[in-house]
């Protein structure tokens, strides 16, 4: 699922072995859902049951059963959840309505059951701020904008390239124009000699032969003269190639030096300790699970009243319960117990569980750390071996540009030696009475060569320009890829203090709204304060956003002044706990995610605020299910839909 299904018909949910239910099959309807009931009547076993089906692991395996099974129904598709109890443990199937990430989601922020995490937040005094960025994972963040990060240097790189060649084409361009020109008037020079020539072949009074042997005299110089520029052209860029190879292996070397300088734990000891201490998480993980179970055992079977209690004609167990006595029956030795005793145990066993929780959570830290620094060690090692064989291969292409440039040489020495013959053999001819001719054949000879070197240039320009074009053509494109990598980056960058700031906001505006709704006599205001303060990460001190919850209240004689969390009634703390759910359920869009919003364990508010606070939350959610005592349930509207067997 990627959104949530809008609700419109009726829904169907069949349950059978969850919480304290054997079986049971129950309709609700889209908008609000009041289950009605005395304490012990399996309102929350039915809630977790809708919980199982949409995704969730907290729900409960009924005691005594090895299998249990819920069915939710709505619009055209049915989801379905499976529990099974092996070795001890619960385990999950079926095919639910959330993926394991969105159930987390739901968990924390539309599963509001007493034991929620985030409603209990307040009360606790938990880390606000850890809760409502829990969702986000921050890593893929920064791996995400490492990846654009480095996207956006290359593209920077390309486009100043760009620049700079588009400052050079109209250098380029001049140059082409004045090639030109000094071509035209070669061409010009050239067929003035060439018509010389004729006229004085006209006047030559020779042999056609010797005539002919001065023509392929001189074609062959010419000829012997553009090789030999051939050759010094290649040879040339061989000798440039060489050099470019000498200048990158001074810089490989350097580099290699610095590696080869620097101390780096070994990779195998980091991966050793990084398993050492996973090996620690999954034991603690194990532990925080374990706990959770207990706790979430234990409040069920408070909630239930304890064991060995059976209704009659005369009356329900939660009337014999709180008859005239505080204590329950201890559903693990049988003894009565005081239930404040079993309730200070809760609270020992909660804040033990938070604790293992922050243990593990400073593990997972460390772990990081640890597989940052190994990470960055392989890519250190990887980088040194690329440097060994890269500096193998550039002393291999240095043997072979020696060689060829020696080979070089020698053709061009040879190619000398040939000229300087060919020249000689041109001497004889200007002892005859055609020296004219001759020296007219050398200046046609020259001629023709500077012609062909220029019609080459400018043909090495025309091309570099069309080239150049061609890339530019590529700019628009590639700045506008570029903006968008920059709008990308920014929202990465600042999207964790984008929901950090949506949810104070959240928090304070709803807050306002429900405080004025729900009239406390002496609460001013009570508001979520964001603030920076530097922390410890691993071997780094960072900045990190911190959120403290304020308490503003009146006194007799009008003057505010600043509370405390802790004197807050229990009323207060629990809408204040919802409140801070509703925040994190509006600034993560859990609406898109799951059409449900499960509420349960209100008693410590009074009706009247318990039915507005029932009516504002509707405003946000296709589907309330709330439980209520029967008392309470009275000040709601007649027009919820009302459950009242399970």
């Amino acid at each position: 699922m990627s959104a949530a299904e809008s609700i419109e018909d009726q829904i169907e949910v069949a349950v059978s072995n969850v919480g304290g239910i054997d079986a049971t099959d129950v309709s609700l309807r889209p908008g609000v859902n009041v289950l009605t009931g005395r304490n012990a009547t399996n309102r929350t076993s039915f809630l977790q049951a809708i919980m199982a089906a949409l995704g969730s692991d907290r729900p409960s395996l009924k005691g005594d059963a090895d299998e249990g099974f819920v069915e939710l129904a709505f619009g055209d598709d049915t989801y379905t959840r499976s529990l099974e109890r092996q070795n001890g443990t619960v385990s999950f199937g079926g095919d639910p309505y959330l993926t394991d990430e969105q159930a987390e989601l739901a968990d924390l922020f539309a599963f509001l059951l007493e034991s929620n995490e985030a409603r209990r937040a307040v009360g606790r005094g938990d880390d606000l701020r850890e809760l409502i960025m829990r969702p986000i994972d921050t890593d893929e963040i920064q791996a995400q904008i490492q990846l654009l990060e480095a996207e956006k240097r290359d593209l920077d790189d390309r486009i100043d390239e760009l620049e700079q060649f588009a400052r050079e084409l109209p250098g380029l361009e001049e140059q082409n124009r004045a090639l030109a020109d000094e071509i035209e008037a070669l061409e010009a020079d050239l067929a003035d000699v060439e018509a010389e020539l004729e006229t004085l072949d006209a006047d030559l009074e020779e042999s056609q032969s010797q005539k002919d042997e001065l023509e392929e005299t001189f074609s062959r110089l010419r000829a012997a003269r553009k090789e030999l520029e051939t050759i010094e052209y290649d040879l040339e860029t061989e000798r440039e190639s060489r050099r470019e190879l000498e200048r990158e292996r001074e810089r490989l070397e350097d580099e290699y030096d610095e590696f080869t300088n620097e101390e780096f734990e070994s990779a195998d000891r980091l991966e050793g300790r990084i398993q050492e201490l996973r090996e620690r998480k999954r034991s603690l993980e194990t532990t925080v699970s374990e706990l959770q179970g207990v706790i979430r055992f234990n409040e069920e079977r408070l909630e239930d009243g304890g064991i060995g209690l059976e209704a009659d004609d005369d009356g329900d167990v939660t009337d014999q319960l709180l008859a005239d006595t505080d204590e329950i029956v201890c559903w693990t030795c049988g003894s009565e117990v005081d239930r404040d005793r079993i309730e200070t145990t809760l609270e020992r066993l909660r804040s033990l569980h938070q604790d293992k929780l922050s243990e593990r959570n400073e593990l997972q830290r460390t772990i990081d750390d640890l597989s940052s620094r190994q990470k960055e060690r392989r890519e250190k090692q990887r980088r040194l071996d690329d440097l060994k064989r890269r500096l193998a291969t550039i002393d291999t292409d240095l043997e072979a540009h020696d060689d060829r440039i020696a080979k070089l040489e020698e053709r061009r020495d040879e190619k000398l030696d040939a000229i300087a013959e060919l020249e000689a053999e041109t001497e004889r001819f200007e002892g005859a009475d055609y020296s004219d001719v001759l020296e007219t054949h050398r200046r046609a000879n020259e001629l023709e060569l500077t012609l062909e070197q220029k019609e080459a240039q400018r043909a090495e320009v025309a091309d570099q320009i069309a080239d150049l074009e061609k890339r530019l053509d590529e700019r628009e494109e590639l700045e506008a890829r570029r903006e968008d990598l920059e709008a990308e980056l920014t929202e990465l960058r600042t999207r964790v203090d984008r929901i950090e700031r949506e949810a104070v906001e959240a928090f304070n505006e709803h807050m306002e709204s429900i405080l004025a709704v729900l009239e406390y006599a002496n609460i001013e205001r009570i508001w979520i304060e964001r603030r920076e303060r530097t922390v410890r990460e691993g071997r780094r001190t960072v900045s990190r956003s911190a959120f403290d919850l304020h308490v503003v209240r009146t006194s007799e004689e009008g003057a505010t002044y600043e509370d405390t969390i802790d004197h807050l009634s229990e009323s207060e703390r629990e809408v204040t706990g919802l409140v801070f759910t509703l925040a994190g359920y509006l600034v993560h869009d859990v609406y898109d995610v799951v059409p449900f919003m499960l509420l349960d364990s209100l008693e410590a508010i009074d009706s009247e605020r318990i039915a507005d606070l029932v009516e504002y939350f509707e405003e946000f959610v296709d589907c309330l299910v709330v439980a209520l005592l029967p008392e309470d349930a009275q000040a709601l509207s007649d027009e919820h839909h009302y459950v009242t067997e399970i």
